[in-house]
């Protein structure tokens, strides 16, 4: 009889164990099922608000997106976005989660955050994430995850108004050269885009040569990102002044990320489209530059202080400041150059305005026609024509778009938006 009711114990005992294992294994795909459809529909919602490359991953150690801002014309407005969604979708219950910022499918900084040990729900606002260009290692373990809404061979015509003035004439106040130059951009591949572009004069008070519609940047640039938060730019093709070669630019940012060492190198030639054809000079010009920064968070300004070598091989030293808000940036440079006019010495102020539309959606394949992000001018002071002169190498690359995604300025554009 006894031995009847200890097998009959062992017999409830292994029930019980399997039951209870059971339950416990379908809990565990429930849980895993629901932070599955979270992370999905997130991914999902994030690409019908226009958002590109997005995607995510979660393992042990924390919850990642990753995903591109293609939808608003503002970094900070767009980023913050992207967190109000992420936020509302559902975190990760007790474990971190962080977004990685592309541009053009290469990363650029982070927002992180950590819940508070012993919560139970994750609330989180705006100001609880963490800023930084230091992805933590979190890139290696997303980077090849399967993307939605791919930014890749998707064509925009960007309209770049273009506006110039001189005071060189004294039966005139200022000269004047107004220029449209529609440009086509493409993503080819990670961190690579081609541009093309055609300059068409509306209004020309600066002479003959500049009332021909001619070629403006034509070529591909290829950005990566190398460990250490290094960021390094190549391209080749036609720039701005005539120019045509190569150039490479490298920026790194410190440990304390206010602070950063940047350098310059471009190896170009004469370029010019005349009567329908293209003629250069061979490339035998040498420009570089070295400069460190600082970036003052409480008045989001940069600070830049660099030497350089300029188109006819004289050298100079430059000193920039910009200060940048939400639709502009507005900022000054000293220069003391070599053999210029005055000593040396020159300066003058520039302005960048963020323009309108400053939300837009791509539909599909089919080419976005927008105006650029940003359009500014340059003030000469002292008038110099000929020394410190220089280049663009790559288009966008004006005092409003540098700093865009700076996470000290995000970080103030989430907190006052």
């Amino acid at each position: 009889m006894r031995r009847n009711r200890n097998l009959d114990i062992r017999k409830f005992l292994a029930t019980k164990t399997i039951v209870l294992f059971t339950a416990f294994f379908l809990c565990s795909l429930t849980v895993a099922e629901g932070f599955a459809q979270t992370g999905e529909s997130t991914v999902d919602a994030l690409v019908e608000m226009g958002f590109e490359n997005v995607g995510w991953l979660e393992d042990d150690e924390e919850r990642v997106y990753v995903l591109q801002n293609s939808a608003y014309r503002l970094q900070g407005i767009g980023i913050g976005k992207a967190v109000d969604i992420i936020q509302k979708m559902g975190l990760p219950a007790g474990k971190p989660c962080r977004i990685i910022v592309l541009d053009n499918n290469v990363p650029q900084i982070s927002l992180y955050y950590h819940p508070i040990k012993g919560d139970t729900v994750s609330v989180a606002e705006r100001r609880d994430w963490n800023i930084s260009y230091d992805l933590q290692g979190s890139w290696q373990k997303v980077r090849k995850v399967k993307t939605k809404n791919s930014s890749l061979f998707k064509v925009d015509v960007v309209v770049y108004p273009d506006l110039s003035m001189q005071n060189l004439v004294i039966t005139q106040v200022y000269t004047v050269l107004f220029n449209l130059d529609p440009t086509i951009e493409v993503s080819l591949w990670k961190g690579g885009k081609v541009n093309a572009q055609v300059i068409i004069p509306i209004y020309n008070d600066f002479g003959p040569s500049y009332g021909k519609i001619r070629q403006g940047y034509i070529g591909l640039t290829q950005q990566v990102r190398l460990p250490g938060n290094v960021f390094l730019t190549a391209a080749v093709g036609t720039f701005t002044n005539s120019r045509w070669g190569g150039d490479l630019s490298a920026v790194h940012y410190f440990k304390d990320e206010r602070f950063s060492v940047e350098g310059r190198i471009g190896y170009t030639g004469r370029s010019r489209f005349v009567n329908w054809r293209w003629k250069v000079s061979p490339l035998k010009r040498l420009t570089w530059t070295l400069g460190g920064g600082f970036y003052w968070p409480r008045y989001n300004t940069q600070l830049k202080l660099k030497v350089e070598q300029y188109l006819l091989g004289e050298k100079g030293v430059r000193f920039e400041m910009t200060r940048n808000f939400r639709y502009t940036s507005i900022g000054f440079y000293a220069t003391k150059v070599q053999h210029a006019g005055n000593k040396g010495y020159n300066g003058g102020f520039r302005f960048q305005i963020n323009l309108p539309p400053y939300k837009y959606k791509r539909r599909g394949y089919i080419p976005r026609v927008l105006p650029s992000r940003s359009f500014g001018i340059v003030y000469n002071a002292g008038n110099e024509r000929y020394y410190g002169k220089s280049y663009n190498a790559s288009l966008g690359n004006t005092i409003a778009q540098e700093n865009s995604l700076n996470p000290y300025f995000i970080r103030s554009e989430l907190l006052n938006f």
